[in-house]
């Protein structure tokens, strides 16, 4: 027996990739042929110096709002604790959130050293100093939504009489993505929904939602209220050979975290990238069948995921979309 879910399914809009204006009219399309949120990456530089893009998601974000009619906008996501104050972060969410009421999620996470070195010159800090700036982000963020005249002493952020003169009345969502247990747990315990990527060992999103389970229950929570997201990497195309080459602008993915640890430099990470092109695909789901696309996409329903973000890697993505959402979102919506 087939168990109804309720999806939500929306489309990737990869900065690292595109500049601004073309990234608006792959997401306008996105939303007028069916795809319901449009998040986008956050990033100060791409993966790739030659022929990467890095717009501002903040900008775009107010752009992307304001050119669709009802799609969800998000970061996917975005690190409010170096090169962005966590204050700033406040306000512009909470203009977003004032401009587009309940369209808006902030999604968040510890960052990567390329994006944040560059622009602020700091050593990057470990993993721990990492999810400790994070913690007190959210913590401030959330104090900056709520009262006025916020006086805040943290341990990496102050604000003297600071507030947030537009906000929505409702506060926006704030998502939490994460891959490693401590970060995980904190997810449950603090936010609105988890945020995870596809392509790894089937058994590590089993082991995600049970971190996330326990940091909810820790904190009291019910952790059927906090929703679930995954970016899914596809590259679905009627030519499979098409779809398979498409991978390779994103052979970074491929690099595993000991190969990418500490690079911060584009022109850097492209060579590693290129060096790793023929395994490229191993971390989209490749193929020319809908009916196997959807199979592949059904592990990730069952474990508890409901809210599908779809990536596709090529060039042309408005060919990817067309094929996409004519042959495989029917699919998706006819089986869950």
């Amino acid at each position: 027996m087939v168990v109804a879910v309720a999806l939500r399914l929306g489309y990737k809009a990869s900065a690292e990739q595109f500049g601004p204006r073309k990234l608006l009219e792959y997401s306008v399309l996105a939303e007028q042929l069916g795809l319901e949120t449009i998040a986008i990456s956050d990033h100060f530089q791409p993966w790739r110096h030659s022929t990467g893009h890095a717009p501002n998601s903040l900008v775009w974000l107010g752009a992307i709002g304001e050119a669709t009619e009802n799609a969800v906008i998000a970061t996917s996501v975005l690190t409010p604790t170096f090169r962005i104050h966590p204050s700033i972060v406040a306000q512009a969410f909470g203009t977003l959130g004032a401009l587009f009421p309940g369209r808006v999620i902030l999604g968040i996470g510890t960052g990567e050293a390329m994006n944040e070195t560059p622009a602020t010159g700091l050593e990057w800090p470990a993993a721990k100093e990492r999810r400790r700036r994070l913690a007190e982000s959210v913590e401030l963020i959330r104090r900056l939504w709520a009262d006025e005249r916020v006086t805040f002493e943290g341990e990496y952020y102050q604000t003297d009489r600071a507030t947030i003169y537009d906000r929505p009345d409702e506060p926006v969502p704030i998502y939490v993505a994460a891959a490693a247990p401590l970060a995980t747990k904190f997810a449950g315990r603090v936010s609105d929904g988890f945020v995870c990527t596809s392509g790894k060992q089937p058994e590590l999103y089993h082991q995600l939602v049970g971190y996330l389970t326990e940091g909810a229950e820790a904190a009291g929570r019910d952790v059927g209220e906090i929703e679930r997201m995954i970016e899914i990497k596809v590259s679905y195309d009627a030519d499979v050979d098409y779809a398979r080459e498409a991978c390779r602008w994103w052979a970074a993915l491929s690099l595993s975290a000991e190969e990418k640890s500490g690079v911060e430099d584009p022109v850097e990470m492209e060579r590693l990238a290129d060096a790793a092109a023929d395994r490229a695909h191993g971390r989209f789901i490749v193929s020319s069948d809908p009916d196997e696309v959807v199979e592949q996409i059904a592990p990730y329903v069952d474990v508890g995921f409901t809210h599908l973000v779809f990536h596709a890697p090529g060039d042309d993505q408005e060919r990817f979309l067309r094929q996409f959402c004519s042959d495989v979102l029917p699919r998706l919506r006819e089986r869950w």
